[in-house]
């Protein structure tokens, strides 16, 4: 399994991804449309979350290790400045923070239970994957949906196991173990038990796979697209489980 980009490299596909959802977003006549993969929130409500999300985290950063997050005080531009200049100050913000940290300085996260770091470098990787799923969220709004990219996208399925299944809990279906390969070459093997999700190495025999783009099968994880835009084999059930599991609301 590849390891995941370099920290420089993670801050780089943070500031392409959020210049990608400001590029979609200063393309669309009306802010007020809705969002299709998040029913709740306009694109104007899109941005302003992905603002909120990169001040909160370079205030995690900036302030260390902590039991406890951070209050961030309210920006003082929000009434002043454009909403897309407001985003990308709010990116430079969180760059800034994580630069002057370094990738191995400790902070507060909210994945302590995984098992993955809770470090700087480990918050610019999922900061990485925030803004790459964001961005295919105002896209789709946009009617401009374009994969993410396979550097971006193959190492967020191994952070999307190792975060979002690491901190999921017990496995609330029968023990089972599940394949993802990625058109690109890559394959994760997952055993679901009730002691959580683990990846596992080797060659072993699965109760379910599923195959396509390290795009499609990301965006599957995060509830973006349904199993029918991917190839499937064995149980689907247990593959539908899978999908959604756990609940990112």
């Amino acid at each position: 399994m590849t390891q995941p980009p370099a920290f420089e490299d993670l801050l780089a596909l943070v500031q392409d991804r959020s210049a990608a959802l400001r590029s979609s977003v200063a393309g669309s006549p009306d802010l007020d449309v809705r969002v299709p993969s998040c029913p709740d929130w306009s694109l104007r409500d899109l941005v302003e979350h992905l603002i909120e999300v990169h001040r909160f985290w370079a205030g995690a950063v900036a302030a260390g290790p902590s039991e406890k997050p951070p209050t961030v005080a309210p920006a003082s531009d929000t009434l002043s400045a454009d909403l897309l200049a407001r985003s990308a100050a709010a990116t430079q913000e969180l760059i800034a923070a994580l630069r002057a940290a370094g990738p191995a300085a400790g902070c507060w996260t909210w994945w302590g239970d995984s098992g993955v770091p809770t470090t700087s470098g480990a918050v610019a990787r999922h900061q990485v994957q925030e803004a790459a799923v964001h961005a295919f969220d105002a896209q789709l709004a946009t009617g401009t949906p374009q994969p993410i990219p396979a550097v971006v996208a193959l190492d967020g399925i191994a952070e999307f196991i190792g975060v979002s299944h690491g901190t999921a809990g017990p496995w609330p279906h029968e023990p089972t173990r599940i394949g993802l390969h990625a058109a690109e070459g890559e394959s994760w093997l997952i055993d679901l038990t009730e002691s959580g999700a683990h990846l596992i190495d080797g060659q072993h025999e699965t109760d379910a796979d599923v195959h396509g783009s390290a795009s499609n099968l990301l965006l599957a994880l995060h509830g973006r697209l349904p199993l029918d835009n991917l190839r499937s084999e064995g149980d689907r059930a247990t593959l539908e489980n899978l999908l959604s599991w756990p609940d990112l609301d």
